[in-house]
C-alpha cells in the first residue's frame, strides 16, 4: 500500500543537520518504495520561498511568518494547524523529526482528525532546550502535554525511551528506533589482511568541547603504541586547542588533524578502528557509520552509544572522562591481531544492518504509518 507521509521538521532545510539528514534520508528512501512524501518546515530563510518548492527531488512545503517574537512563533502555530487541517486528505501520517512547538501542534491536530502522528525523540536539544528541560516552566509542559496525544513516539535510545517515561510518556506508545543509516555507501570497503598502514583510529565529527577529544588526546599519550596514527577528521573552534595539547603531551608527531571531509568513506576505509569519546549524544551518526563501514568501535557509554556497542563484540565501552579507561581500551584495540579487529568490525556491520540500516528501520516505522504497532 502506498502511503503519503509529511516529513515535519522544525529546522533549516536543507541543512547539514543529524535531523535534516535523516529527512533527506528516510524522504528518499520512502520515495523509491512508491510513497508520497512532502517535508515541511518553517521558512527561516527569506531568501526562500515560500509554500511549495522542491529540493534534490523532494517536494518541500515552507510555513511563512513574521520574524517577530511570541507573535511570529504563535502565527507559524496556527498556520501549522490549519495546513493540517487543509491538507487532510492529501497525506496518511505525520512524522516528526524534532519534538518541539510544531510536532505539538501535530500531535493536536492529528488526534483531531485521525490521523497517525509519529514523534521522534533524539535527546540532546529536548532535554537541554527543548520541551524535556527541568526548568522549563509551564510553556514546557504544555508542549510535554500535546506531544503525548501522538500515536507513537520514537526514541532514537534505550535511555531517551527511560527519560520519557520519567516524564510521564506511555510506555506502550514508546519505540526504541534508532535513526536509518545508508550502509549501501560502505558496501565496498575492503581492508588488508595486515590491516591498514598506517594503522589508525580515526575520530569523524565536529572539534568541540562536547566530543571528549582533549581527554582522548590525554588517554593516547598513555596508550599509544609505535607505528599507530590517530586522525581527527572534521572542523570546529576547539582545533587549535587540540593542536597544542598534542603537542604539549609530546603526541603531535602521531596525531593528524586534517580538517573537515567530503570523502568520509575514504577515511573510514583508511581506518582499523573508530573512536567516539563523547560527553553526550543523541545517537551518533558517526557511529552507525563506524559499524556500518566494518569498523569496531570505542565509545562512552552515553545514549545511543550504549545500545550498539557491545563490549568484546563489536567495541568497547568506558565511561565519559575517564582517560583512564579510554587508555585501556585504546591499547587492546591496538594490541589485537588485524584478524580479531576484522572480526569485530564484521560484528559492527552486522549489527548495524539488522538495527539500524535505513531498510530496517523503514520496515519498523511502516506500522506506526498506519496507526499500528512495530
Amino acid at each position: 500500500m502506498s502511503l503519503s507521509i509529511l516529513m515535519l521538521l522544525e529546522g533549516q532545510f536543507p541543512a547539514m543537520g543529524g535531523a535534516e539528514r535523516q529527512v533527506e534520508t528516510l524522504s528518499h528512501a520512502l520515495v523509491a518504495l512508491g510513497h508520497s512524501v512532502t517535508v515541511v518546515v518553517p521558512r527561516f530563510d527569506g531568501s526562500q520561498p515560500g509554500g511549495a518548492s522542491r529540493h534534490d527531488g523532494l517536494d518541500v512545503w515552507r510555513v511563512t511568518y513574521p520574524p517577530v517574537r511570541w507573535i511570529g512563533s504563535l502565527l507559524l502555530m496556527l498556520r501549522l494547524a490549519w495546513l493540517l487541517f487543509a491538507w487532510r486528505h492529501r497525506y496518511d501520517a505525520i512524522h516528526v523529526h524534532i519534538a518541539h512547538n510544531m510536532g505539538a501542534v501535530a500531535s493536536v491536530m492529528g488526534r483531531l482528525l485521525g490521523k497517525p502522528v509519529v514523534v521522534k525523540f533524539s535527546g540532546w536539544w529536548e532535554q537541554e532546550k527543548g520541551c524535556l528541560r527541568p526548568q522549563g516552566g509551564p510553556g514546557a509542559a504544555l508542549a510535554r502535554r500535546m506531544l503525548r496525544q501522538s500515536t507513537a513516539i520514537q526514541a532514537i535510545s534505550t535511555r531517551i525511551s527511560r527519560d520519557l517515561q520519567a516524564v510521564g510518556f506511555d510506555a506502550a506508545r514508546i519505540h526504541w528506533l534508532p535513526n536509518g543509516v545508508k550502509t549501501a555507501r560502505f558496501e565496498g570497503i575492503t581492508r588488508p589482511e595486515a590491516g591498514n598502514v598506517p594503522p589508525t583510529i580515526v575520530f569523524v565529527g565536529r572539534l568541540v568541547p562536547e566530543k571528549g577529544l582533549d581527554s582522548l588526546l590525554r588517554a593516547w599519550a598513555g596508550s599509544r603504541r609505535p607505528g599507530w596514527r590517530l586522525r581527527l577528521v572534521g572542523g570546529g573552534g576547539e582545533e587549535g586547542a587540540l593542536r597544542a595539547l598534542a603537542a604539549s603531551l609530546g603526541v603531535a608527531d602521531s596525531v593528524d588533524l586534517p580538517g573537515p571531509s567530503d570523502t568520509v568513506e575514504r577515511e573510514l576505509a583508511s581506518a582499523d578502528v573508530g573512536i567516539l569519546p563523547s560527553r553526550f549524544e543523541g545517537l551518533s551518526n558517526t557511529l552507525l557509520e563506524y559499524m556500518a563501514a566494518g569498523l569496531p568501535v570505542i565509545a562512552t557509554r552515553i545514549s545511543g552509544s550504549e545500545d550498539l556497542v557491545i563490549p568484546r563484540r563489536n567495541g568497547w565501552l568506558c565511561d565519559v572522562d575517564d582517560v583512564r579507561g579510554l587508555a585501556a581500551a585504546l591499547g587492546e584495540a591496538m594490541d589485537l591481531a588485524p584478524s580479531a579487529r576484522r572480526a569485530m568490525g564484521d560484528a559492527a556491520r552486522a549489527d548495524v544492518l539488522a538495527k539500524a540500516s535505513v531498510p530496517a528501520v523503514i520496515a519498523q516505522l511502516m506500522p506506526l504509518y498506519t496507526g499500528g504497532a512495530a
